[in-house]
Order: structure tokens, then sequence, then C-alpha cells
């Protein structure tokens, strides 16, 4: 072995003892009789000095050291003299006298410093991702990762849950995004699906009598990305037979209480998990992700708007618009600057502008109109103000934004401005991770053709109350479907599945799929529905959301080793790329070219 022990582990058991350390040379401090270099392995960082006295040779060659430099040493740990302690560094009492040093490789000057309090920029941190994952933060991030899939696993197994792999090539099938698509060579002209989910395969278990599986699965998916999204991302699968609704939600929050507790003390959980239906989810909060960290719930305020004489809010109300809006506390300290900046804000998201009455905190009970300030004053009849303050619950000092128009940008831009007000004003508790579950989603949604959809995914069992509204009327029709929302973020989705033949099709036919398309596509399965199938459920959770989240990271690009660009590209591999002429001849794809302009 090059070392005996971590750069990081040193401690008072080691002092006045002779070891062997190995690491980078992360910085060098020449003070001409002594050389001190921090060295830095995954653990940490531990001070080595080469003293001429001790090893002149040591010393001659510590001249040459520069940083990321990978060298071995030897020497006696010695307690630091009084005063040279570094208190930021868990081995900051001691440093290693060296007296003898092994050059194992050289380095190229980085593009960047390899340390924390380096910025450079996200493409040179990915082009050059071996060197950032050097860094201490990253570090933990990858070791936190670690540990969040290890407590899942064994705490699963315990549970009588059996981890089972599943193909990642199959076949392509609907699955709510685009799929990544492999071509056969030895079936030519056919290809496979990367699975956007284990989800059929999944079902296919229970129907196997698993009874309880579980997978850290890859899963692929061709769409759009952005922060909380990658073109292959890593979940939790897990499927449980004969088990209800609250079954599989009882499972999941066990979990996650005990792992997130056991793997990150710093973060508080509640450990009450809310539910809440669709329906209240957007009626109160505008999203079906909210935040529960802090208040500012939405308030429909329609019926107030009908007696309100401005021609903004009656054009807006005649084309069946809705106003609603929220009180922001303590809030009055925005200016006119402010309130631009936030009506652009609320514009970039569909709205037409920004409503708000601005109450000064110095103002005595009950406020009136003419001592607030707001675009549309001039509108109010005292009932109305009255109606509108009464129903907000704002007093002096706080402001109400209100947003008019239809109802699906009136929701999105009140979700969005509600979450920037409480991160500008500082109202959220970053340490605490506030759950919620969100039931009763529909179970269809319309196109942009106007056709029926699957809200999420085919395969999710309809409300039993709610089935004879699959021939009349599958607007009506709720699924037993819920996610679980954790701080705005859905970290993961879920149902009770369908486990008939008949109802199976039955929702297929909703859609609009030929009985030769449900044939091609999901023959296998409903086939497998023949030979006895316990009813079953399960969810998929987000492994990459939470372990950012237990990071306090927005991106979950911070948390994957490799991960991909918001455009799908690797910069460090430089993929996607082209392949050869005789790898396309033997698939037998021809490229098309684009013309040149």
């Amino acid at each position: 072995m090059y070392r005996d022990i971590m750069c990081g582990k040193i401690s008072s058991s080691n002092e006045e003892t002779k070891i062997s350390l190995a690491g980078w040379v992360s910085k060098r401090r020449d003070h001409g009789q002594l050389i001190f270099i921090d060295l830095r392995d995954k653990s940490g960082i531990m001070q080595i000095v080469f003293n001429p006295e001790v090893s002149e040779s040591a010393h001659n060659h510590a001249k040459d050291l520069r940083s990321e430099w990978v060298i071995s040493v030897s020497g006696t740990v010695k307690k630091r003299i009084a005063g040279a302690e570094n208190p930021d560094i868990s081995t900051g009492n001691y440093e290693l006298i060296v007296d003898s040093i092994e050059i194992l490789s050289k380095s190229k000057t980085p593009p960047f410093e390899v340390s924390d309090s380096n910025d450079v920029s996200e493409e040179v941190r990915l082009k050059y991702r071996f060197l950032d994952l050097r860094r201490d933060s990253m570090q933990k991030k990858i070791s936190l990762r670690h540990r969040v899939t290890k407590f899942i696993w064994e705490n699963l197994s315990q549970k009588g849950f059996t981890h089972v792999e599943t193909p990642i090539l199959i076949k392509s099938t609907p699955e709510g995004a685009r799929d990544y698509v492999v071509p056969s060579r030895v079936k030519n002209g056919s290809f496979y699906a990367l699975p956007q989910s284990p989800q059929q395969m999944k079902q296919m278990l229970m129907v196997s009598g698993c009874d309880r599986y579980f997978q850290i699965a890859r899963c692929f998916r061709d769409e759009d990305l952005r922060a909380d999204r990658q073109p292959e991302h890593t979940q939790l699968d897990l499927e449980m037979s004969f088990v209800h609704q609250e079954d599989v939600m009882e499972a999941v929050e066990s979990l996650y209480i005990d792992l997130i507790s056991s793997v990150n003390s710093d973060m508080k959980v509640d450990k009450i998990f809310e539910k809440m239906t669709y329906s209240e989810a957007m009626n109160n909060y505008g999203s079906d992700k909210p935040d529960l960290r802090f208040g500012m719930q939405l308030k429909n305020l329609t019926d107030i708007a009908q007696n309100i004489e401005s021609n903004v809010i009656s054009n807006s109300l005649a084309n069946g618009g809705i106003l609603k809006g929220f009180t922001a506390k303590n809030a009055s300290s925005y200016g006119r600057k402010d309130f631009d900046r936030l009506t652009d804000l609320v514009k970039s998201q569909g709205a037409g502008g920004l409503i708000y009455i601005s109450i000064p905190s110095d103002l005595q009970e009950p406020v009136q109109i003419d001592q607030t300030n707001g675009p549309l004053n001039k509108f109010y009849s005292k009932e109305n103000f009255d109606s509108i303050i009464q129903k907000t619950e704002a007093s002096a000092g706080d402001v109400i934004f209100m947003i008019i128009g239809d109802e699906k940008t009136v929701n999105a831009s009140l979700s969005f401005l509600r979450n920037h007000i409480a991160k500008e004003k500082n109202l959220i508790d970053i340490d605490t991770m506030k759950f919620v579950w969100i039931t009763d989603f529909p179970l269809f949604e319309k196109d942009d053709e106007n056709n029926w959809q699957a809200a999420h995914h085919v395969f999710s069992a309809p409300k039993p109350d709610d089935v004879e509204f699959l021939d009349t009327d599958p607007g009506k029709v709720k699924a037993d479907l819920f996610d679980l929302v954790c701080n705005g973020v859905e970290l993961g989705s879920g149902s009770i599945r369908i486990h008939d033949r008949k109802l199976q099709e039955k929702v297929f036919d909703v859609i609009g799929y030929s009985k030769k398309d449900v044939s091609s596509l999901f023959g296998h399965l409903l086939d497998a529905f023949e030979y006895g199938v316990p009813p079953h459920g399960g969810m998929g959770l987000g492994l990459d959301r939470l372990v950012a989240m237990l990071s306090h990271e927005e991106s979950i690009r911070e948390v994957i080793a490799f991960p991909k660009t918001q455009t799908a590209s690797d910069l460090l591999f430089g993929s996607p790329d082209v392949i050869s002429e005789d790898q396309l001849d033997e698939l037998s794809i021809n490229i098309i070219k684009e013309e040149e302009e």
C-alpha cells in the first residue's frame, strides 16, 4: 500500500507515530527553509512539512511539486506549534514531518483551481469533470448519494422487498415522453427502446409472485431538459402486491423519515406528511407541487370581481377569466420599481399583468382604500375593497397580489410569484423538508387536438366510484394516483395499477388506441393478466432529486457524477457523436444530411 491512513483521518491517536500518506498536492507554500504542502484525498487535507534538516532529498523533491501532482510520503505525525493550528480542517492540529517522498504522477497546470472557493463556469466544470469531482463539496455529495442508496437497499431488504434488475433494451411503448431508440444489428430494421421507467416490467413481477420489488433503476427520456431533468436519471422504483393506496404511502413515509434522519442530520423532517387532493392544491397554491414551508395561500376573488367597475376586470370575466390573489405579509417595503419588476416576472409566465394593493405598515385598522397604493384603487368600492381585505386576511404592512385571466395562467403565474417572493423575503426554512401527498388526479386530460390522453400513464387505476364515467364523461374520472411532493419539488409519482384486462382495455379505448395498437404495444401485459394477477401498486421516486434536496442544490447535475448539459451533451466524452460508416452499414442506417444553404 502507498498509504497507511487517509489524509483526513489523522487524529491524536497518530501523534508521534510514523505513517505513510498518499494523495494530490492541493497547495504548496515555500518558506525557503521549510516547504509546506496541503495533501488532499477523498477524506480531507493533511499538512505535510519538508525540512532539509530531516531529509534534504525529500526537501529537494518538494521544490518541484506543483498543484495536482500525485505523491506518496512517509514521516512522523507531530502536533502543530501553538498558534499555527487550522480550525477549518479536521486535521488542523497536526502535521506530518516528511522523511521520504515518491512522486507517483505529474499533472499539467489545471484549467481551474481544485477548490470550493473557486468560481468556475459549469461548461468548464463538466468538460473537466474528473477535476471537478476532486473538490471537497463534490466528494461529499457523491458520498451522500452512496449513503442514500445503501440505506434504501438495507431498509427495503429488511422489509421483505426483493431487488430485481430489469432489462435496459426493451420494446418501445407509450410512456409519456419520447423514447431513446437503439437499432438492432441482428434484426435488420428493428429497434429496441431504452426504458422511460420499468413500469410494465414491475407489473409483470407482481403477476409473477415477486410480491414486493424494488430497484435503483436507470430511466431514459428524450425530453426537453431543465434543472431537475436529465436524459438519463435514477429512481427508486418499487411495487407491492395486495395493497391499497395508503399501504404504499405508509411504506414510503417510513422509508423517507428513517433515511433522511440517518444520512443527513442537518435536515429537519416534518414527520407529518400532509395530504391534499389535486383540486385543493390547484385552488390553494396554483400548483400540484406546492411548497408548504410558508403560507400565502391563494384566494379566489372572482365573486368580488363581479362588482369591480374596471374594463380590465369585466372584459376578462366576460371571457371566462377568474381573479385570484394572495397576501404577502410584511411586504409593504416593496416600491414602484419592485412592483414593475414583479409585473415583468408574471408576464414572463403568461399573465397579462399584476394587480396589487400595498398597505403601509403604519396604518391604523381598519384599512381604508385611500390609505393604500395600487393600480386599480380608484375602481374599488368600499364594499368590494373591504371584501378583498377580509378574504385575503391582509393587514397593515402587507401587500395583496392579484392576477386575472384564464384559470391555468392565473394559477401558474401566482404559484411562480408566490415562490419567488418567499425566496426574496427569506420566508423559507431551507433546512426543513416538508412533505405532502397530492391525490385524486384526473385520469385523463385533453391534448392539443382535443383528444383524451392519460394524465400520468395508462396503467393507473380509476377510482372505483368513477369507473361508470369511462363511457359517458372521461373528464370526471379521478385516478387512484398519488404524487409525493417535498418543498415544492415532485419527488415521485405512484398509483394503484389496473389489474383487470377488460378495465385496462377500456382505458386504452378512451385514449383512442385501436385493437391492433393495443395488441402490438401492450399485448404481453394483457396476456399476463389472463393468468391471475394480484391487486398491486407502487411508485417511482427520483433519487437524483432527493439527493439534490439533501445537498441544498437546485440542479440534479450537481449530484450526478457524469451529467449531461441542458442540451443533452456530454462535454467530457464529447457525446452524442457520429459513428463510422462501417457501423452505419451494419445497422442498415443511412444518414440524410441537411443541405447547406
